[in-house]
């Protein structure tokens, strides 16, 4: 895909502020004001909040990992997937008869591309014989928190995707991009040499409590 294929921003951003929210509405790229809680607006918010996390989550591998760990390749994808993010914004701001033919977007090509990452992580890891729990290490958790927003931001669109038309894309790539984030949670354990943190459901209290000794 060349760099030309969507339009390039054509916005100014000098004032900040403009006082136009302050009554709960917000506007569309078409113009049509809706409440601020419109689900189409809850989309492309929880969209933007993933995408800050996803921001939080690549300084991590770029400043506080050792410089030895491979995680430079994984820093670029996360990258990518931003930009990706907000071409998917973008389409989700916009209702369908106000869509422009070059308007930025998620296609088909992106949910391919992560499907290969996907697969390419995952074959360097070991078989998993139970669910695993976030916090294998602080990147570990950091991705895993991207997932779980990004699975809700996907739940969103669904619901959305019942009252308006909605590119299948968009679904296609939120669902391929979660799937992603957890091999990556567990790739980065890996690569790291942190180990995983593997569901139990004997460590909880109530099970630890019929194995403890009890005194006469």
């Amino acid at each position: 895909m060349s760099e030309s294929t969507f339009n390039e921003p054509r916005i100014a951003l000098n004032r900040i502020y403009t006082r136009t929210g302050d009554r709960g509405s917000t506007q569309l790229v078409g113009g049509q004001k809706v409440p601020k809680d419109d689900l189409r607006i809850e989309c492309y918010g929880t969209v933007d909040e993933l995408n800050s996390f996803l921001g939080a989550a690549r300084v991590t591998m770029e400043i506080f990992t050792p410089a030895a760990v491979p995680l430079a390749k994984l820093a670029r994808i996360i990258k990518r997937v931003q930009h990706e993010l907000f071409n998917l914004g973008s389409i989700l701001a916009t209702k369908p008869e106000d869509v422009h033919p070059k308007q930025p977007r998620v296609t088909p090509v992106e949910v391919e591309q992560l499907e290969r990452e996907i697969d390419e992580a995952n074959a360097d890891l070991p078989e998993l014989r139970s669910f695993v729990l976030p916090g294998g290490s602080r990147l570990d958790a950091e991705l895993h928190i991207c997932r779980t927003v990004c699975r809700r931001a996907e739940r969103l669109l669904v619901a959305l995707s019942r009252d308006s038309s909605v590119p299948p894309e968009t679904i296609q790539y939120l669902n391929r991009l979660s799937d992603a984030l957890f091999v990556w949670s567990r790739w980065v354990n890996h690569v790291m040499g942190c180990p995983e943190t593997l569901w139990e459901p004997n460590a909880a209290a109530s099970a630890l409590a019929h194995s403890e000794p009890t005194e006469e």
